[in-house]
């Protein structure tokens, strides 16, 4: 656990760990979120991983202004106590709900493709008791998850060749044939793939060698957009426009064209190894709202991971309705958009606050 904010994480922790908890559920339904401009989709995932960069510019700077704090540490610095422990109890809760939301996504898919006759409560208990072992060992203890991950998800990415060999390469152009709307459709919904390179700023303080964690999480996003644009290129090749625009998770039917003697549903097995993917993603925003309560009870406790998780477990099961939980989700990942751009005030902030204080000398 991290009792202290002692340097503990390499170069390669932080291109995993950033990696790792921006894919999630995202890659599953990809191409059923870019369907907006149909064909045409193969290329966002290099136009959304500009943008990241381009925002990962005054995460990384804003930290360096601040290498021993983390963002709850620098809200609490640039706007005082009590408008810093305000700010953090909206990320505490920006970051429940996304754990919550992950994990729900997921089951919500067990549960329509393998598991139809069963409850979800079980496998619920199950995955929430897992992340909290994974978060129990510290921020460390996730970046290896991280890695773990990595290598044994990384190569399904194999099973997209036989989608190549029975799509069509013509559908990859033309480029363009798309409206403005369209476009701004499928980059508004689409981008929510590109969430979770914003906990860098939690867990930066933890990084050994902090100047180069620009570098670092840069190719942990470039990472990501190779698997997103793998597999929106051999989605576009393989389906219609009617099914992108229709199938809400088209990878698992890319699977089902694998054909192997020996394994019967492969599409079983994937999402089964999914469950690698959902514990990362759900982890770093465990641990994100772990360390926002440690900030705001100036308390350094694992009983706070506890606290969380138990909360989140009520969150999913609150007795409201399937259209009002659906809403919930899909709204707290556009506030990610928020939380990416925070920074750019931060650092807005930072440079008036230093303004003043050579001012005052």
């Amino acid at each position: 656990m991290d009792v202290t904010k002692k340097k503990v994480l390499n170069g390669y922790h932080v291109v995993f760990l950033v990696q790792n908890i921006m894919i999630g559920m995202a890659l599953l339904s990809l191409n059923n979120t870019l369907s907006p401009v149909g064909y045409s989709q193969w290329w966002f995932p290099i136009l959304f991983g500009i943008i990241a960069n381009i925002t990962l510019i005054p995460m990384v700077w804003i930290a360096l202004q601040y290498k021993d704090d983390d963002l709850f540490d620098i809200h609490e610095k640039l706007f005082g106590k009590w408008i810093g422990k305000l700010l953090n109890s909206l990320l505490i809760i920006y970051a429940i709900v996304l754990f919550a939301a992950v994990i729900n996504t997921y089951l919500d898919l067990v549960q329509i493709s393998a598991l139809q006759d069963r409850t979800r409560i079980g496998h619920l208990i199950l995955i929430i008791l897992l992340a909290v072992f994974i978060v129990k060992g510290g921020i460390k203890s996730i970046a290896r998850f991280c890695i773990l991950t990595f290598f044994l998800t990384g190569w399904l990415i194999y099973f997209l060749r036989w989608g190549i060999a029975q799509g069509e390469i013509s559908h990859l152009l033309p480029l363009f044939n798309f409206t403005a709307s369209e476009f701004w459709d499928a980059t508004k919904k689409g981008y929510n793939s590109m969430a979770g390179y914003e906990i860098l700023m939690v867990f930066f303080p933890y990084i050994i060698h902090p100047q180069k964690a620009f570098k670092h999480a840069s190719l942990g996003i470039w990472l990501t957009v190779f698997f997103y644009l793998c597999t929106a290129i051999v989605g576009v090749m393989y389906f219609s426009e009617w099914q992108l625009k229709h199938l809400f998770y088209p990878v698992l039917k890319l699977f089902q064209a694998v054909d192997l003697s020996f394994v019967e549903r492969i599409d079983t097995l994937g999402i089964t190894i999914w469950v690698f993917l959902i514990l990362t993603t759900a982890g770093g925003y465990l641990w994100m709202a772990k360390k926002g309560i440690d900030s705001v009870r100036d308390k350094n406790s694992q009983y706070h991971i506890y606290g969380m998780a138990v909360f989140a477990f009520i969150v999913l099961n609150l007795p409201v309705s399937k259209v009002f939980q659906t809403t919930l989700y899909e709204n707290v990942f556009y506030v990610s958009y928020g939380v990416i751009l925070w920074p750019i005030i931060l650092c807005f902030i930072h440079f008036l606050r230093k303004k003043k204080i050579e001012v005052i000398k």
